[in-house]
């Protein structure tokens, strides 16, 4: 079995799910609920609860959040390497979702915009390994060189290497061309309609898709309700795989999270494209009927 080594963000997520229409400067009654959150944390969780074997790189504060983080990680059972950061906080995600289930996230990225070079295990960076970095990590000024020293450690160890895009706002913020350059050597790349769209101003996935085989061998584009894609350098046309159907909607947060690590096993082990797309839209499934981001044992 491959070993994944994610590097990324660990949140802690105050999630609000309004009843009805927000009524702004006003009150709006709402369920709220608090989870471990963080695009690289949820996916190493997923990975580890479907017996992949993972281990976590990221940073997180000296509070009980961060203490709590910890261990459930733990307890899923994630390899968790995190460095405790004696001044910042465990990051924080305020996650507002409207009566019709759109999401707003309000991030304070706290410890996790500390992460350096020096926190990479180097006893991690194996050949036969693989590297999934969330693109959090590159956005985010004050981790970006961790980043920068984790995709050179895996690349020149020999380790397979996968990027998700993060989130289109940031993204467009930090640019497409230096993120495309930031990333070059990848051998995989996630994103979804939105970031695809920012990456290469194509609105249609597929030609967003095929656009982005320029620069990465194989990309996968989450399409929500829609399910996903999978397009190869050189292939004659895109691979399609629907969503699962889900008898409730408990939460969307963290889904494309899972639908990562529901690919990525299959994928590993050179299952075709459409297997491995299927795996990761039944693990997307569950984590929306899920609540919070992440498993619940």
């Amino acid at each position: 079995m491959t070993r994944v080594v994610v590097v990324g963000d660990l949140m802690t997520d105050a999630v609000a799910r309004a009843r009805y229409a927000l009524a702004r400067a006003s009150d709006t009654p709402a369920i709220v609920t608090m989870h471990g959150g963080g695009s690289g944390a949820n996916i190493a969780s997923w990975l580890a609860v479907e017996n992949a074997d993972v281990a976590f790189i990221g940073r997180r504060g000296a509070d009980i959040t961060g203490r709590n983080r910890d261990m459930e990680l733990m307890g899923y059972g994630v390899d968790a390497r995190l460095v405790m950061d004696p001044e910042r906080p465990t990051g924080t995600c305020v996650v507002l979702v409207t009566h019709k289930g759109e999401r707003t996230m309000l991030s304070d990225p706290g410890a996790n915009a500390a992460l350096s070079p020096e926190d990479l295990p180097r006893d991690l960076f194996n050949g036969g390994g693989h590297l999934h970095l969330s693109g959090y990590t590159l956005i985010n000024e004050g981790s970006r060189d961790a980043g920068f020293a984790a995709l050179d450690m895996a690349r020149r160890s020999g380790m397979s290497i996968s990027v998700d895009c993060a989130s289109s706002a940031p993204l467009e913020r930090t640019g497409a061309e230096p993120f495309l350059e930031w990333t070059s050597g990848a051998k995989l790349l996630f994103a979804n309609i939105e970031q695809a769209k920012v990456l290469t101003g194509r609105d249609e996935p597929e030609a967003a898709a095929k656009v982005l085989t320029a620069f990465f061998p194989q990309v996968v584009i989450k399409m929500n309700a829609d399910g996903a894609l999978w397009f190869g350098n050189g292939s004659a046309d895109p691979v399609h795989a629907p969503a699962e159907p889900v008898d409730r909607i408990i939460d969307g947060t963290g889904a494309g999270d899972a639908f990562c690590a529901g690919f990525l096993p299959s994928w590993l082990d050179n299952k075709p494209p459409a297997e491995a797309l299927a795996a990761g839209c039944r693990l997307a499934a569950k984590a929306i009927m899920h609540l919070g981001a992440r498993p619940r044992l």
